[in-house]
């Protein structure tokens, strides 16, 4: 596995984000949309007719390349393959939160979570995993987590 910029997990969300205004004490680093604040974006993408779902280093790999484009920070990434069908699940925590997956290289199938609060930006994952491992057909959910209706937005 190769070296990402690490941070204890007391320090977590604050490596490459603007606290949401000057008065917030806790430095919240959320996510501020149509002024609106959310505790980060969720992004559920399910990749069909893939290849390469039992490939543990090219998971690594595609998750280390996700944390970098999308401007996170690693703190810990574990896999697992199961037998004897080859699944691999897996998780990458970051100080922004995580991304995940479970497959099912049987049915060529994948299910990714990409959850991010502050600045990184969830969305540039997708054509890495995309190019990581080339499905036929590729599903995108978004969910902006957690509403905070009661901050003051910037």
């Amino acid at each position: 596995m190769k070296s990402l910029d690490l941070l204890p997990s007391s320090e977590a969300c604050a490596a490459n984000v603007n606290p949401i205004s000057s008065s917030d004490e806790n430095h919240d680093h959320l996510i501020v949309r149509d002024g609106v604040a959310y505790a980060g974006t969720h992004l559920i993408i399910d990749l069909w007719g893939a290849s390469h779902l039992d490939d543990i280093p090219r998971m690594e790999k595609a998750f280390l390349d996700c944390v970098r484009e999308c401007g996170a920070t690693l703190l810990h990434i574990h896999m697992h393959h199961f037998t004897p069908n080859g699944g691999v699940s897996g998780v990458a925590v970051l100080a922004e939160s995580h991304i995940s997956v479970h497959t099912w290289p049987e049915r060529d199938y994948a299910a990714f979570d990409v959850f991010m609060c502050g600045d990184a930006k969830p969305e540039l994952a997708v054509g890495i995993l995309q190019k990581a491992f080339s499905p036929s057909r590729i599903e995108v959910g978004e969910n902006l987590r957690g509403r905070m209706d009661d901050v003051d937005v910037v």
